[in-house]
């Protein structure tokens, strides 16, 4: 489940009629790199929790024939094996959220396409590294625990107030991916000064299906907002296990402009076809623009 019905106002006017999950990176929008996280992890099932003005995201994911055929005529067979890759990566639904209300709001959402399978979460705007997986291991991890298991990097104690943060303690668990801990608490967004560590959960979740009653039984909580923070604590304090993996591979985040921007010229220097280049302009101009 990817819940992409945002309003994005970081990023206006740029979002006002394209979604913030179809800019590009390069040549490819931050939706596209996520679906292909999942479907690299075997995850072929995807559901988009979309809003107002979000359908181009689902004909991203279409077929163009008239596009193909011009690409086809033309030999450009590389564009052509481009534009029909994200219609073979996954199958891809939808379903409607009519106000963004939070998090956990936005997932409960997903519960008559889940069904009673435990399922993954992944948010529009973040992705890792390919050849840093994480949703894999995580994936593994749920399957030997049968509860919740959470993604955690390490943040500066002065930014726990964007967070979800977690205390912890060691866990039995191993996994490739990083360090697992076992959960003991979940805050949503705590002051620097009442936070239990400096671990906050970022995009990935897997839950499982018990999370939609937790969410049906929650209030509003940070913002006034239903948040899934609060349905995973109470999951927690009634007994189901949550464990956290610490990721401390290469995360990208474009869910503010500088990020954005970062994770574009992160990607691009690594591109065969335009790295080199990039990489030698960005050189020059940084130290003779920028520097002086």
């Amino acid at each position: 489940m990817i819940p992409a019905a945002g309003l994005a106002t970081r990023f206006l006017p740029a979002t006002k009629a394209v979604p913030k999950e179809l800019l590009p990176v390069v040549d490819r929008p931050v939706l596209q790199y996520i679906v292909e996280e999942a479907a690299d992890s075997g995850i072929r099932d995807i559901l988009l929790v979309t809003g107002r003005g979000k359908t181009s995201m689902v004909d991203h994911f279409d077929r163009r024939p008239d596009l193909e055929a011009r690409l086809a005529e033309k030999g450009d067979t590389k564009r052509l094996e481009a534009i029909k890759r994200p219609a073979e990566l996954a199958e891809i639904y939808t379903c409607r959220q009519g106000e963004p209300l939070g998090l956990g709001h936005a997932v409960s959402y997903g519960e008559s396409h889940v069904g009673n399978e435990p399922f993954a979460v992944l948010l529009g705007d973040e992705f890792v590294d390919e050849n840093e997986p994480l949703l894999p291991a995580m994936l593994d991890l749920q399957a030997r625990t049968g509860g919740i298991v959470l993604a955690f990097i390490e943040v500066e104690p002065e930014e726990t107030n964007r967070y979800g943060i977690a205390a912890v303690e060691p866990s039995e668990f191993t996994v490739e991916a990083g360090e697992t801990v076992k959960v003991t608490a979940l805050v949503e967004k705590p002051q620097p000064a009442d936070a239990p560590s400096n671990l906050a959960i970022v995009g990935r979740y897997i839950l499982p299906p018990e999370i939609f009653d937790a969410i049906r039984r929650i209030g509003p909580g940070a913002g006034g907002e239903i948040q899934l923070t609060d349905a995973m604590a109470l999951l927690l304090a009634e007994g189901t296990p949550v464990h956290g993996i610490v990721y401390r591979g290469t995360r990208y985040d474009t869910g503010m402009p500088l990020g954005y921007l970062q994770t574009v010229v992160q990607l691009a220097v690594k591109r065969d076809d335009l790295g080199k280049a990039f990489s030698e302009w960005l050189t020059q101009f940084v130290e003779k623009d920028l520097l002086g």
